[in-house]
């Protein structure tokens, strides 16, 4: 069962995803709330597997109440989806540097938002509907320059180098053996060698890393 957490200040978004998930065989919304510092408590308390969370709420945002929960080592497994009004939201970018797994805009189909619970609780990056590769560009070209603590790019292997930027491209694991003549597996395996290296919380980081260290660049089209 899927654990869900929703925090949002809107009380009508509340009620309308806790009726849709609460209707799914395999997930429970554990608790909904109004804004980051009620997020946070309630996560802590409840460890849910995924927290639905509003950027934009009274007293502590949801970008600060991501970088909390994802800095809490008691709440590794879980998973922040950032909801946006607007596919260009200023804070998506930072939200995911932050550690949010990724981000949905709150017009979504519902079996949208259904397909994007399970993919995140998958470990997988939820970096479209309605927001896509642009979206990253964008923001990368906005972005403050590389932080001091970003990883090194020589603890990566040429072929993983190669991996990572696929993946800062948008593409899937499926993709990324085509592209490089593998099997899926093996280019999972790279992926997930990667992340380990590099400590990223999950594929949304190693995204985010693929711009910032430049093996991508923006509006660079393989």
């Amino acid at each position: 069962m899927i654990r869900i957490l929703i925090a949002d200040d809107q009380a009508l978004v509340r009620a309308g995803f806790s009726v849709l998930l609460d209707a799914q065989p395999d997930m429970t919304v554990v608790a909904d709330v109004a804004d980051g510092q009620e997020a946070l408590r309630v996560a802590r308390r409840e460890r849910p597997d995924v927290v639905l969370m509003d950027i934009r709420m009274p007293g502590m945002d949801g970008l600060q109440a991501t970088q909390r929960i994802t800095a809490d080592e008691s709440l590794a497994d879980t998973k922040v989806v950032i909801l946006t009004t607007f596919d260009l939201d200023e804070y998506v970018f930072e939200a995911i540097r932050a550690g949010a797994a990724g981000f949905l805009v709150k017009d979504t189909d519902p079996d949208e938002l259904l397909r994007a619970v399970r993919t995140v609780v998958e470990g997988g990056a939820l970096l479209s509907p309605g927001v896509t590769r642009r979206l990253i560009e964008e923001f990368s070209l906005r972005a403050r320059r590389p932080p001091d603590d970003l990883p090194a790019l020589d603890l990566l292997t040429d072929r993983e180098k190669e991996v990572v930027a696929l993946v800062g491209q948008g593409l899937s694991n499926d993709e990324i053996a085509e592209r490089l003549y593998m099997s899926p597996a093996t280019a999972k395996t790279h992926v997930s060698r990667s992340m380990i290296k590099l400590g990223m919380r999950d594929r949304a980081q190693l995204v985010v890393f693929a711009y910032e260290s430049g093996l991508v660049r923006p509006g660079w089209q393989a």
